[in-house]
């Protein structure tokens, strides 16, 4: 009889992590607290781009996977996944939803069992807080009664090369025996796993992806931001030190960064009280998180240039999303500048295909991209440069371009 598998959250990495695991000839159960998400996934209709319908439509009618918001489904599984998400709040990821799903499934955990964190999670998370909360719901203890492990996520949304499958996977547990039973269940699901010894190891690793990508991100937004007063086109200058082969990696910069940030303490998990942080961390978030406020900065003084004042201006902001060919908003700078352009009294219109409608704020009105769209707009700000924009198209009908991406070309355009 195959495993049962519970997978609570059912968002980027939850999705195609239960699916895969589906198609791999597992019993799945998706749990996700928003019933309108189960909804739709019981109709087949996914929200995720590396989910098509047909995917799910697929396991959903061979029976492998079904979803739901009431952990009672989860009775009886082998193994359980928490894949919840963890939001910043106050500058650090704040565990509460992790705890929430360890409260919830504590009471379904049986000996023999295994629960595995893919969260993004401070060092001794798992072993500190996560078997707390199930040794305290359970009346068991890991390890011994049950196991307990961690691979975190690394999902690329929209990435057409790098899929879960063809992503080695981090795993980890809190004994020689956990980490057996984890590695093996992801062995049957990935092409390549890479046991390390702690799951403080596996989640250290993780905060490093993490941090790599947040502090090279803020290095050349800042180079951005020096340009204008040096005199110098950033962008050529990233690319011809891109051409070195050694010893550097390509960044571009943008009106901010989104999806995974590490926080500015990344180093001491909050349930052990303040500690000792990471002043480069900190440094780059506060360069990113100024980014939206120059953004529009940059796009004020655009119109004002053109004798418009930003408040009654009409903006049309392509791209919502945090990442390219992406529909995720979590932590998305492009969210973040228009919510600023609104406050400041501008008309928002915005073009995303990708993005769950329902999940846009009020204020912003979504259209679709068209020359009078274009046209009859003050500014367009291009903030996530999806392939499906027709820039060409903007850039010779546009009043005047905002462009964060270098992907408009004409005497109207203003690059970042």
């Amino acid at each position: 009889m195959a495993e049962k598998i519970v997978v609570i959250g059912q968002g980027h990495a939850g999705l195609p992590l239960a699916v895969r695991a589906a198609e791999a000839g597992y019993l799945v159960v998706g749990v996700d607290i928003d019933a309108q998400r189960v909804e739709r996934l019981l109709a087949g209709r996914s929200y995720i781009e590396d989910v098509t319908d047909a995917r799910l439509a697929a396991v959903l009618g061979c029976g492998r996977y079904s979803a739901g918001a009431d952990m009672a489904e989860a009775a009886d599984f082998d193994i359980c996944v928490i894949t919840v998400p963890a939001p910043l709040r106050g500058g650090a990821p704040d565990p509460s939803a992790v705890a929430d799903a360890a409260y919830a499934v504590a009471p379904y955990l049986r000996p023999g069992a295994t629960v595995i964190l893919e969260s993004p999670a401070y060092p001794g998370t798992t072993d500190e807080l996560l078997r707390e909360l199930l040794e305290e719901g359970s009346g068991l203890r890991a390890p011994g009664d049950f196991h307990l492990g961690y691979s975190p996520e690394r999902i690329d949304p929209g990435n057409p090369c790098w899929r879960l499958e063809t992503i080695p996977k981090i795993v980890s547990g809190l004994d020689d025996a956990a980490l057996a039973r984890v590695d093996r269940f992801y062995s049957t699901l990935v092409e390549r796993t890479v046991p390390v010894s702690t799951t403080r190891v596996a989640e250290l690793a993780k905060l490093l992806e993490v941090t790599f990508r947040h502090v090279n991100i803020a290095l050349v937004n800042e180079m951005a931001m020096l340009g204008p007063e040096l005199g110098v086109d950033v962008r050529e200058a990233i690319e011809a030190a891109a051409t070195k082969p050694f010893g550097h990696m390509r960044f571009t910069p943008g009106p901010g960064v989104g999806g995974e940030r590490p926080g500015v303490e990344p180093l001491w998990p909050p349930h052990r009280g303040a500690g000792r942080g990471s002043r480069l961390t900190e440094l780059a978030d506060a360069i990113n998180a100024h980014m939206p406020e120059h953004v529009v900065g940059r796009i004020t003084r655009g119109l004002n240039h053109r004798r418009l004042p930003l408040r009654g201006s009409r903006v049309l902001v392509l791209g919502l999303a945090y990442k390219r060919n992406s529909g995720h908003l979590r932590e998305s700078a492009a969210l973040r500048v228009a919510a600023e352009l609104h406050a400041l009294g501008a008309h928002v219109r915005a073009v995303d295909p990708h993005v769950d409608q329902e999940r846009v704020p009020d204020y912003i009105d979504l259209v679709r991209l068209t020359q009078e769209e274009v046209a009859g707009a003050d500014a367009v700000a291009v903030l996530t440069d999806h392939d499906c924009f027709d820039y060409t198209m903007v850039g010779q009908h546009a009043a005047y371009v905002f462009d964060a991406h270098d992907r408009c070309q004409g005497h109207n355009v203003e690059r970042l």
